[in-house]
C-alpha cells in the first residue's frame, strides 16, 4: 500500500472544527466518551478563532477519534487471547481521512467509512440508546461488545465463517446474512481455551487422518502399544512408525472412528486451531459445550463440508457426497480462500436474531470493562504480546 504523505497536523477552519465538535458531542451513541477527544479544549479553541492551537487540538482530537472508531478503544493488553490482526489502519490511514474530511467538509461522511457496519453492531448500538442510565452495568457490557466489533476488520468478506465461542455456535454467512448454523464444542477454560483468531480456510478435507500428539504417543504410551500390538492398533485405525532416531509417530487413518470424524477444514495457522467433525456427537446435546482442548468440533460437519465444497471448491453436491463416502483422504482446495473468524462476544444477536447475553466462560470481560473506565491509552500496539499456545488436541471426551 502506498505510504500516506498527508501531514499529521493539518489546517482547520472554524466550520470544520465545529463539525468535528458536534460528532464528538454525540460519540456516546457509539459507546465512546466525548471527554476522550478533548471536547472542552476543542470548544475553547473554536471560540478563540483560527490559530495554530486550533489546528493542533482539532488534529489530535480527530486522530484519537479515528483510532477508536476504526480500531477500538480497548488497548491490546486488555484483549485476552486476541490474535486477530485488524487491517483497517492500513486501509483507512488517519492522515488521509483527515485530509479528505477537511477538503470535502463532510466530516460525518468520512468518519462513517470506518465505523462497523455489521448488523450486530447496529443492534448493540440501538440497545445502548434505549438502556437507561440507571443500569450502568448493562450499558458498560453493551459498550464493551460494541468495541469488540471495532477490533475486527470492517469488511469481513462476502462469504465467511464466524463462530462466537461463548454461544457455542458457528455461522456460515453470505453478505452478513446467516445461511446455516451449527452447534460447536469449544476449548475448556484455562490453557486449552479457544483463542480468538481470523484466518483463511483453504479447503475441505474429507476423511482426514489424525496425527496423534506426542503427549499421547509418548506420554501415555500409545506409540509403544501400537508397535507391540499392530492388530490392536489397526482395529482402532492407528498406524505407528519408528524413525531412524527412535522417534515414534502414530497416525489414525480415515474412518468413522477417526477422532477428527469425517471432515476437517484446512485452515493453516500458528495456533493449530481448526473446525472439524467428531465421532462423539452426543456432546452437541449439552447446553454448555466448553469441553475440547481448543479446536472447534462442529455439529453436522459433513453437511458443512459439502456446502463449502460446492460454494468454494466448485464441486457438485453429488461429487461432494461421493468423496465423503469414499472413505479415502481427499482434499478439495477452494478456488478462493474463505475468511473464518473465531470471536468472543458476551452480548450479541443469537442465531435466531435475538439480542442475548452469553456466559463469560473464559473471564475475558473484566479487562475490557476496566479499560473503558481507565484513561484512554495513546500509541497502542496493533498486535498482542501474549504467548501463542499451540493446541495439541487429544480429541477425547471430557
Amino acid at each position: 500500500m502506498a505510504k500516506d504523505e498527508s501531514p499529521a497536523l493539518q489546517s482547520w477552519s472554524i466550520e470544520n472544527a465545529r463539525a468535528l465538535a458536534a460528532i464528538v458531542e454525540g460519540v456516546d451513541e457509539e459507546g465512546l466518551k466525548p471527554a476522550d477527544y478533548n471536547l472542552l479544549g476543542l470548544r475553547a479553541a473554536i471560540e478563540a478563532g483560527p490559530s495554530s492551537a486550533l489546528n493542533e487540538i482539532a488534529s489530535k482530537s480527530f486522530q484519537y477519534l479515528v483510532e477508536d472508531l476504526r480500531d477500538g478503544r480497548t488497548p491490546m493488553d486488555a484483549r485476552k487471547q486476541w490474535f486477530v490482526f485488524d487491517p483497517d489502519q492500513d486501509r483507512y490511514p488517519t492522515k488521509k481521512l483527515m485530509s479528505e474530511a477537511l477538503e470535502s467538509g463532510d466530516m460525518a461522511g468520512v468518519l462513517s467509512k470506518i465505523m462497523p457496519e455489521h448488523p450486530d453492531y447496529q443492534r448493540l448500538k440501538g440497545e445502548l440508546a434505549k438502556t437507561p442510565a440507571t443500569n450502568p452495568a448493562r450499558q458498560k457490557l453493551i459498550r464493551a461488545n460494541m468495541d469488540r466489533w471495532r477490533w475486527l476488520a470492517r469488511d469481513l468478506g462476502g462469504q465467511y465463517l464466524m463462530t462466537n465461542v461463548p454461544e457455542f455456535q458457528l455461522r456460515l454467512t453470505v453478505n452478513d446474512k446467516i445461511i446455516r448454523t451449527y452447534r460447536t464444542v469449544v476449548g475448556k477454560p484455562g490453557r486449552t481455551a479457544t483463542p480468538q483468531i481470523a484466518e483463511s480456510v483453504e479447503g475441505v478435507i474429507f476423511n482426514p487422518t489424525w496425527t496423534v500428539p506426542q503427549s499421547i504417543v509418548k506420554g501415555e504410551g500409545l506409540g509403544a502399544r501400537v508397535l507391540a500390538n499392530p492388530a490392536w492398533g489397526r482395529a482402532r485405525g492407528y498406524k505407528a512408525s519408528r524413525g531412524a532416531n527412535g522417534w515414534v509417530s502414530v497416525v489414525q487413518q480415515p474412518g468413522p472412528s477417526n477422532s477428527l470424524g469425517l471432515m476437517k477444514l484446512d485452515m493453516p495457522n500458528k495456533h493449530a486451531i481448526f473446525f472439524h467433525d467428531t465421532p462423539s456427537r452426543h456432546l452437541f446435546k449439552n447446553d454448555a459445550r466448553a469441553l475440547s482442548h481448543g479446536c472447534i468440533r462442529t455439529e453436522r460437519a459433513t453437511e458443512l463440508a459439502i456446502a463449502l465444497a460446492i460454494l468454494q471448491g466448485g464441486l457438485t453436491a453429488d461429487e461432494g457426497v461421493e468423496k465423503l463416502k469414499s472413505g479415502v483422504y481427499t482434499k478439495v482446495p477452494f478456488q478462493k480462500t474463505m475468511p473464518a473468524y473465531i470471536t468472543y462476544f458476551t452480548m450479541a444477536q443469537n442465531i435466531d436474531g435475538e439480542l442475548t447475553t452469553f456466559s463469560d466462560i473464559y473471564g475475558r470481560d473484566a479487562a475490557v470493562l476496566a479499560s473503558l473506565d481507565a484513561p484512554r491509552k495513546a500509541n497502542r500496539s496493533r498486535v498482542t504480546d501474549e504467548q501463542v499456545i499451540v493446541i495439541e488436541d487429544n480429541l477425547r471426551d471430557s
